[in-house]
């Protein structure tokens, strides 16, 4: 079962097009990672351990507009290949009930010395 999280978009995302720029959806994708790792309390493991994730590449499919208001969910699944743990992630428009991107995201989880670390065996309860 994906991870969700949904929000709305804000008149400060829009381009000169009047639609959510496409940088935006990146942060988006970010946020939704950002509360995984909350949700399931390793944020809190890595911040005190000085370990972190870090985006090393992301693929994305611009697939359909949003624009101001609509109200979107970010559903996430990921998957361990090591070394990475990569998320696949798919925004949907939830006012006009279509898919606006899809996204993979590959990351390394590195020390404070930026040396990659293997992950945890307990960070794979949060692969679904």
């Amino acid at each position: 079962m994906p991870y969700k999280f949904i929000t709305e978009v804000r008149g400060y995302e829009l381009d000169s097009f009047g639609h959510v720029n496409n940088a935006v959806y990146l942060n988006y994708n970010e946020q939704a990672r950002w509360n995984i790792l909350k949700e399931s309390g390793y944020l809190d493991d890595f911040l005190k351990s000085g370990m972190f994730l870090v985006v090393v590449e992301t693929t994305i499919r611009y697939m359909r507009e949003l624009k101001m208001f609509d109200m979107i969910e970010v559903t996430t699944t990921l998957k361990h290949e090591s070394p990475y743990l990569i998320f696949y992630q798919e925004i949907f428009n939830k006012t006009t009930n279509e898919k606006a991107s899809k996204a993979k995201t590959k990351t390394l989880l590195i020390n404070n010395e930026r040396i990659t670390q293997d992950l945890p065996p307990e960070l794979m309860s949060i692969i679904k």
